[in-house]
């Protein structure tokens, strides 16, 4: 009987240790855009700082993709039922968190685009529970209560500087917040498209529908110059480098591979580890100060994501009907 009962959490622990990793590594890589970006800070515009490296980056995974998928001899030609679907993915997601959060934080303030993403776990859940009926059980409300708890120790300062109501601020703030739902909803749909594409092809084929409503908007808005590239230095170069190959490449690799292996909800919780990665890396590469309070609140909320990754027990157990 011991040896029964001890198999399934043997195999549950096998399961969720690999996805936590991936999950840890892929919140680090993320946090490591916000060093880039303020190195790109005035040498280029905002449009062309989010989709450029991203426009990138759908390039340099195609030729993954296309061998992938030589390789694979059970591969099925993509349907342009399929492509549609890749498009809502790629459009209403990608497209509209990159837009929306770049046009937001413009007319709005920093603190107040770091303080509304701390939404995104809760309106990933709701979202998870409604188009895939993933449960919300108490482990999951109680963990995702956790590492809120440890996001404001972290956030205390923007806190203190957002101003959520000032009439000036409130398209700003709403861009902010569609960008929010718009990642929520990305990765809510790209968990349902995995019961017929694997992530690569799912990655790759929305990120090629994003990067046509970017393109068009990077010319439309912000057009490239010449003059521009020759002017930015080797730091920015490698910082544009980070972001198609690292933010928008490897790290997107590494969170589809966790979240084929866990609920969205769970996946997301992990998404509390940017802030508190972000302050590390703003102390290592920036000289910022790192307190005692961010050093708690990090602890905290990699605390509360390897609670759920470890002990949820409602994975793959979406709700009846």
């Amino acid at each position: 009987m011991g040896t029964q009962a001890g198999a399934p959490a043997r195999e549950g622990a096998s399961r969720t240790g690999p996805a936590f990793l991936l999950l840890v590594l892929a919140c680090l890589m993320f946090a490591g855009q916000g060093i880039a970006i303020k190195s790109l800070g005035g040498q280029l515009g905002p449009v062309q700082i989010t989709f450029l490296p991203f426009c990138a980056a759908t390039m340099l995974l195609i030729p993954l993709l296309v061998r992938a998928r030589r390789k694979n001899p059970q591969a099925k030609p993509i349907s342009w039922a399929d492509w549609r679907s890749f498009a809502v993915a790629g459009v209403a997601g990608q497209f509209v968190t990159q837009f929306g959060m770049v046009s937001g934080i413009t007319r709005s303030l920093a603190s107040n685009a770091a303080v509304l993403t701390l939404l995104l776990p809760v309106i990933s859940a709701l979202l998870a529970a409604i188009l895939l009926g993933e449960r919300i059980t108490r482990l999951r409300v109680f963990a995702l209560l956790i590492g809120l708890a440890g996001v404001l120790f972290l956030s205390a300062g923007d806190l203190g500087e957002s101003a959520f109501f000032e009439m000036r601020y409130l398209q700003g703030n709403l861009l902010i917040l569609i960008a929010v739902g718009g990642s929520a909803f990305y990765n809510v749909y790209c968990k349902g498209l995995f019961r017929r594409f694997e992530p690569l092809e799912v990655l790759v084929c929305s990120y090629l529908t994003a990067s046509a409503a970017g393109l068009c908007l990077l010319v439309w808005v912000d057009p490239p110059r010449l003059e521009a590239f020759r002017a930015l230095s080797w730091k920015s170069w490698c910082s544009l480098a980070y972001q198609a190959s690292i933010t928008y490449g490897i790290a997107m690799l590494l969170f589809f591979a966790a979240l084929r292996r866990l609920d969205v909800t769970v996946a997301s919780l992990s998404l509390y580890l940017l802030p508190a990665f972000g302050v590390l890396l703003a102390a290592i590469f920036l000289g910022e100060r790192l307190s005692g309070v961010a050093i708690l609140g990090s602890a905290v909320v990699l605390g509360s994501t390897l609670l759920i990754v470890r002990f949820d027990k409602a994975q793959a157990s979406p709700r009846a009907g």
